[in-house]
């Protein structure tokens, strides 16, 4: 049996003879076990942003050991909600680094954020604050954001219902800045509650071509159509019916028993503020609600867009419903970041 042991002894030198100088196998044992201990305070980097000039801000501390955190900023003027979590011995440049996006709405604005770090472990919680000098801009072709009074080239139509809403609010937060549409009430003979129309010839020559089509790019791999949608607490009966009407012919209308629609319902939406981008591929023909076949030449083309429709529905056994619209937006090569 002696032969046996040395021959086991010698594998075990050698296993150990040919490990990394320093290298660690698993956790270190002060992760698992050791007490947790703050090193450095939670710090931000700057005490004002100008996000719209393109500035960031980041957060640090450190700690004796690894552990998860979550870092949560917060708008003292909007409520608006952005959070940062992780699981190392540190915050810094790397898993902190803020461009004014939000992960709750409303976006952010010209306020003082107080930024809270909680590490669950120790119950500790520490707090810093900056200033945002200026909101973080958002590129793309705004429809609507509701800040001014309607255009007047937009149609809109509403039932004479019950508890009927159809008009721009600041009853409530917004997603994005101080107004939002309010579209609301009881139709009990018809699926329709109202509809809002955005026809391209409503805006200023820089956001649309000679022929009314908005001035986006023909490639619809890299448009987004965004909005954001609120859903009261207790409604789950609504249907928002988004179409896009395309003039295939270029000849300033739309006819849709030879040209393009394409469409989307957005269906029981999670109670507050959603963020929705959909990308242009994503719309399809509908016909009574089911996939049908285009009536014209079947492209999908962002740059014949004629009119965008939002129609609001639900079924008229279900009782009342209620949606809040909030900054409708086009981009390109990639969704709206709020």
């Amino acid at each position: 049996m002696k032969p046996i042991f040395r021959f086991s002894f010698l594998l075990g030198v050698l296993a150990l003879s040919c490990a990394k100088p320093g290298s660690v196998e698993g956790p270190l044992l002060e992760d698992l076990y050791g007490d947790f201990a703050l090193i450095e305070p939670l710090e931000v980097s700057s005490s004002s942003v100008d996000l719209a000039g393109g500035e960031r801000v980041y957060f640090s501390a450190r700690f004796n050991k690894t552990a998860n955190w979550e870092l949560e900023l917060t708008g003292l003027s909007t409520g608006a909600i952005k959070r940062f979590t992780g699981k190392t011995r540190s915050l810094d440049e790397t898993n902190t680094l803020w461009n004014g996006s939000t992960s709750v709405f409303p976006v952010f604005g010209a306020e003082t954020v107080v930024a809270r770090l909680w590490v669950p472990e120790d119950s500790l919680e520490l707090f810093d604050t900056v200033q945002v000098l200026s909101p973080k801009p958002f590129e793309g072709l705004v429809m609507a954001d509701f800040e001014q009074a309607d255009p007047a080239g937009w149609l809109k139509f509403a039932q004479s219902g019950a508890n009927m809403t159809f008009a721009r609010s600041n009853q409530n937060p917004s997603a994005q800045g101080q107004y939002y549409f309010d579209m609301g009430g009881t139709v009990n003979w018809d699926w329709l509650i109202c509809y809002l129309y955005m026809p391209a010839a409503a805006y200023p020559d820089s956001m649309r071509t000679p022929n009314n089509t908005l001035l986006l790019p023909g490639n619809p791999d890299q448009v987004y159509l965004n909005l954001a949608v609120y859903s009261p607490d207790g409604i789950n009966n609504e249907v928002l019916l988004i179409r896009v009407n395309e003039d295939d012919n270029l000849n300033g209308s739309f006819n849709g028993a030879n040209e393009d629609q394409y469409a989307i319902e957005l269906k029981e939406l999670p109670a507050g503020w959603n963020s929705i981008s959909i990308p242009y591929t994503d719309l399809v023909t509908l016909v009574n609600g089911q996939p049908g076949t285009p009536a014209g030449n079947g492209l999908r083309e962002p740059d014949k867009i004629h009119q965008v429709e939002f129609l609001f529905l639900a079924n008229p056994s279900s009782g009342y419903c209620q949606v809040y619209l909030d900054y409708v937006v086009f981009t390109t090569n990639g969704p709206w970041e709020p």
